[in-house]
């Protein structure tokens, strides 16, 4: 797959283009969300008025059957969408596996941008560019998952006129997801997943052929994508959307500019890894952890290089020096301890 271009906004989403898509749909799932997912293909109108994206969680080395998979469950044609294709009604458009999928004048923009909320693809940049590019004729789907991407980019194409409907939590394998969209009141709709495709096509043939797509917010918008799409001019800016936080990205150690939105706090660092809140927690919380096995294996390393020392000095006579490694010895295994007895809480706590 090609390296995907910044492609610039461009007026209007036909461009040329037969049977360009007036509108989007973008779905969003994580753990659990395969079922849902094929439920809503299964019942979407083979006439409908949009094209429909999708972004599930997986992972970066696995074979992506998705489209198949989905294509199979319904009427409309599904593919891997394809860096600079573009967006047609009637069509579902999967993320390849390790790509983000993002909307840009009209067509498909599939890159190895930053991961977002530990996730590539990650749903929060397709939710933004849908908002960006499509304003009212935006319908955002989340589904099943954990943790808490998608929920910023749910906010987004709330805050622009957009359209919300997320599965009920109780229903779903892994609530943690459609939980957060409903906790920051940014759904329009909560459904069982049965009911999503229909409540989908009813939006869609509600909404006029053109829509004007409101301006307030979307430079914001706009230069977040240009981070997942890895733009150069972003990249050289002095500093991403937000304040400086006194705080590390977990990814590569730069420094994070917290974004604010409404009682939801994002991070973003320079070269643009994203996380929400909740997400850059666990993101530390496994570097906290991966530190700990690291110093773990340094103490008992020096352990048994002091017990050399030792055995190696007794030998030769050196009984004050074995003593002193002996000492040194004794004093990485008790630290040793203490840690193991962190990770053995830590584990037991997860």
């Amino acid at each position: 797959m090609r390296a995907s271009r910044f492609l610039p906004p461009q007026p209007g989403h036909r461009q040329g283009v037969s049977n360009a898509a007036p509108c989007l749909v973008g779905i969003g799932a994580s753990a659990g969300g395969l079922e849902p997912l094929k439920l809503i293909a299964a019942g979407l109108p083979a006439d409908l008025r949009a094209a429909v994206t999708v972004v599930l969680h997986v992972s970066p080395e696995a074979e992506s059957r998705l489209p198949q998979i989905l294509a199979r469950a319904g009427p409309l044609p599904a593919t891997h969408a394809v860096d600079g294709e573009p967006v047609l009604a009637g069509r579902i458009y999967v993320a390849p596996p390790d790509h983000h999928l993002v909307l840009r004048g009209g067509r498909c923009a599939v890159v190895r941008g930053p991961r977002e909320n530990g996730s590539r693809p990650a749903i929060d940049p397709l939710f933004r560019s849908a908002a960006g590019a499509y304003g009212r004729r935006a319908v955002a789907v989340l589904l099943s998952g954990t943790g808490a991407d998608g929920v910023a980019g749910a906010q987004a194409v709330a805050a622009l006129g957009g359209t919300v409907l997320v599965q009920d939590p109780a229903e779903a394998v892994f609530p943690s997801i459609p939980a957060n969209v409903v906790e920051h009141d940014s759904p329009s709709r909560v459904l069982p997943a049965a009911e999503i495709a229909a409540a989908v096509a009813e939006v869609v043939a509600s909404l006029p052929g053109e829509l004007d797509v409101e301006e307030n917010g979307q430079e914001a918008l706009d230069q977040e994508t240009r981070y997942t799409l890895l733009d150069g001019d972003s990249l050289a800016a002095s500093r991403p959307v937000g304040v400086r936080a006194a705080l590390g990205c977990p990814a590569c150690g730069g420094t994070l500019w917290e974004i604010n939105d409404a009682d939801l706090p994002r991070y973003r660092c320079r070269v643009g890894h994203a996380y929400a809140a909740e997400e850059l927690l666990a993101a530390e919380s496994e570097n906290l952890e991966s530190a700990l096995w690291v110093a773990l294996r340094a103490l008992l390393e020096r352990a048994e290089l002091c017990r050399r020392v030792a055995d190696r000095s007794r030998r030769s006579g050196s009984e004050l020096t074995a003593r002193r490694f002996d000492r040194l010895a004794e004093e990485a295994l008790e630290q040793a301890g203490s840690i193991r007895a962190v990770l053995l809480e830590r584990d037991a706590v997860g």
